[in-house]
């Protein structure tokens, strides 16, 4: 008979995620999940705090008389800042969403159980389920910058400036080189079977935009995604919504500097522009085809270099992600293992190496500390690092070039996106270059000028 202490003991693994190969049985990957969890939980307070509780210390700090004159009108900074927490309790509320889908898919409680105290003994509370007070400063920028991206990826305009057109790009490449095939007309019994869609593979896949538009276009589509903070708001926006516009949110109203007026910075924009479940439900009712779409959670090296994914994908799709490594080649080597004979490698995006000041030897990384700007494109720099190896390096694009075509690809294509291209091109959207998470109202305005090249896999000589 099992003592009390032996029980106890297996009260963490009571949760079936606990077991086995579960998430949340190993510790680091534990400790990840929560303080994603926590840093959608710590959202409100901490953006309230550091957006408006700050200013309005420093506006009160100001003599008497200035702090007074920029109060009232045409400045009326305090009815300013009582518009921007309205503003942000909106993006707070999605935050809470997402936080409450991540709870119950992990089995969580929302209050975590604290302990249990009799006149005889105290029963402690489980610290292996209690994912509050997990979040650093890191996690919370990594919040702050998904609420963002949620315009970049599902509102009109942040889809139509930043996604249509590498979404353009892509299916251009694929019609021409990986065609969908189309189905016999229905009611011919000696038709042959529709030949299967091509199977796609996009990692680095963040909230899951174009992973659903590929699939929607009848590819079957699998995203690919490491950071937990994406993979939980891709999950909440692509099957929890109940309709479009159904969430507002204020991406640019944490920005105080650059900006045109506070019209701009409070900007309402809605999410998600396009409901999926409704959007995929109308392609197949009109008879159009629909590919699958899949999201897998885990870093890409791990996930696709190993035996069971060699000869997986007809192609793979990589968006704003080559940069992403510190070894590109452990990159390129993935995707041959996991791209078919013959398959196609689509890259477009900007060459910023995120590891370019990476301490040599594996000194202290300064990513747990600093997450970087929420302009620039969101990765985690520290779960990012594949399995970790040290040592890094930078490459020119025509470096890049010729990285891939010694490792076994064959380029087909190659070009800077807008450069030299007519304004009736397609590729014309990328003259100006292209904004990632940017206020187009800005005065300050960083876009970046993206590669885009197609590979082919050559055979093994």
């Amino acid at each position: 008979m099992a003592s009390e202490d032996d029980t106890n003991s297996e009260a963490p693994f009571s949760n079936p995620l606990f077991q086995d190969e579960g998430p949340l049985k190993d510790p680091h990957e534990r400790r990840t999940i929560f303080a994603a969890l926590d840093s959608f939980h710590q959202y409100r307070k901490n953006t309230h705090y550091n957006t408006t509780h700050r200013r309005r210390q420093n506006l009160y700090a100001l003599p008497s008389a200035q702090w007074q004159m920029l109060a009232n009108p045409p400045f009326s900074l305090l009815d300013t800042l009582n518009a921007i927490d309205d503003a942000i309790d909106h993006n707070a509320d999605l935050a809470d969403e997402i936080l409450r889908l991540g709870l119950d898919s992990f089995g969580l409680e929302e209050k975590p159980q604290p302990p249990v105290t009799t006149t005889t003994t105290t029963t402690p509370s489980n610290p292996d389920l209690n994912w509050q007070g997990k979040a650093k400063p890191n996690d919370l920028s990594k919040a702050h910058s998904t609420i963002r991206q949620f315009y970049r990826d599902w509102s009109h305009e942040g889809f139509t400036l930043e996604v249509k057109p590498l979404l353009d790009t892509i299916y251009s490449d694929l019609s021409a080189l990986l065609p969908l095939i189309p189905r016999p007309p229905s009611g011919l019994t000696d038709a042959p079977a529709p030949a299967p869609a091509p199977d796609l593979l996009l990692p680095g896949a963040g909230l899951g935009r174009l992973v659903f538009e590929l699939s929607r276009l009848g590819y079957n589509a699998t995203g690919n995604e490491i950071s937990y903070h994406q993979l939980l708001a891709s999950n909440f926006i692509l099957n929890c919504t109940q309709h479009a516009d159904q969430y507002p949110i204020y991406p640019f109203v944490n920005t105080f500097t650059n900006i045109t007026s506070r019209q701009t910075q409070l900007k309402r924009h809605t999410i998600p522009d396009v409901h999926p479940y409704t959007a995929i439900s109308s392609r197949i009712d009109a008879g159009q085809p629909v590919g699958a779409m899949n999201m897998t959670a885990g870093d890409f090296i791990l996930s696709y270099s190993t035996p069971e994914c060699r000869d997986s994908f007809d192609a793979v799709i990589t968006v704003f992600f080559i940069d992403t490594a510190p070894n590109l080649i452990r990159y390129v080597d993935t995707v041959w293992n996991c791209l078919k004979t013959g398959g196609i490698w689509i890259n477009t995006g900007p060459l910023l190496w995120h590891f370019d000041d990476r301490v040599h030897a594996g000194a202290a990384d300064k990513a747990d500390d600093d997450d970087g700007d929420a302009g620039d494109q969101n990765k985690d720099e520290d779960e990012d690092k594949g399995i970790a190896e040290p040592g890094s390096f930078e490459l020119s694009n025509d470096e890049v070039l010729q990285l891939i075509t010694r490792l076994g690809f064959e380029v087909v294509r190659n070009e800077i996106l807008g450069h030299d291209h007519d304004h009736d091109h397609p590729a014309s959207a990328f003259r100006s270059g292209l904004g990632y998470m940017q206020d187009p109202s800005s005065l300050l305005q960083n876009r970046y000028r993206c590669t885009h090249w197609v590979a082919r896999k050559k055979a093994k000589v």
